[in-house]
């Protein structure tokens, strides 16, 4: 297995920061995108329920649309690639039917083989309100969030997490309502532009003696 060194994981890691203005003349190469698609479907998940669906927005009339529920936010239009992470409004049996049986095929294990973690898995969602799930979703949504800005550093791609829009208004624009899904968050990728002063800025964060405690 191609494993990358501490030094380039950290080296990449200072290297990235929440792009505000992107060069919208350079376009991630569609090798490289492939390669962030499938870190979003490689994001682990609590049971590995997976309740998302990765909004891939291309079209640019449905991206300006978006920019006018991002507080007019340039990210939306001028990055390479913007991405809408939805999650479910709620967990039904479906759902977890749909997940065991793909799990099952996948890993040619027997239905009756895993009878005993469904139960787990329905058990512990039930206990929740429709509510609770739903948030419970979006807490997923950060995982998936996280890892793809993670791999975009890695791939050298620039990247911003965009909380600051309407999920109302993206559900809108996006046609969500009643599909079972909703906005959660949204990311822009691309390559930063020579013009961003944020990018030269130092990264500011608390000593590590501050955040992190050996118990």
């Amino acid at each position: 297995m191609i494993t990358t060194t501490p030094e380039q994981l950290l080296a990449s890691l200072r290297w990235r920061y929440a792009t505000k203005k992107f060069d919208p003349t350079q376009i991630i190469s569609s090798e490289v995108w492939a390669a962030l698609e499938q870190s979003l479907v490689l994001t682990p998940s609590s049971f590995g329920l997976q309740p998302w669906k990765f909004l891939v927005i291309t079209d640019p009339g449905v991206r300006a649309n978006l920019l006018t529920q991002s507080w007019g936010q340039p990210q939306v239009t001028e990055a390479s690639h913007y991405v809408v992470l939805a999650t479910r409004t709620d967990l039904e049996a479906k759902d977890i039917e749909d997940w065991i049986a793909c799990m099952g095929d996948i890993q040619q294990t027997p239905a009756a083989s895993l009878a005993g973690f469904k139960g787990v898995i329905e058990g512990f969602v039930q206990r929740m309100s429709t509510e609770t799930r739903a948030a419970w979703n979006v807490k997923q949504a950060y995982i998936a969030l996280g890892q793809l800005m993670t791999s975009a550093a890695l791939l050298g791609v620039d990247a911003c997490p965009m909380e600051g829009i309407s999920p109302a208004g993206y559900d809108e624009v996006l046609k969500l309502e009643n599909s079972g899904y909703a906005t959660a968050v949204a990311c822009a990728l691309g390559y930063r532009s020579a013009e961003d002063k944020y990018a030269t800025i130092p990264k500011a964060r608390f000593d590590a003696s501050r955040v992190i405690q050996h118990i």
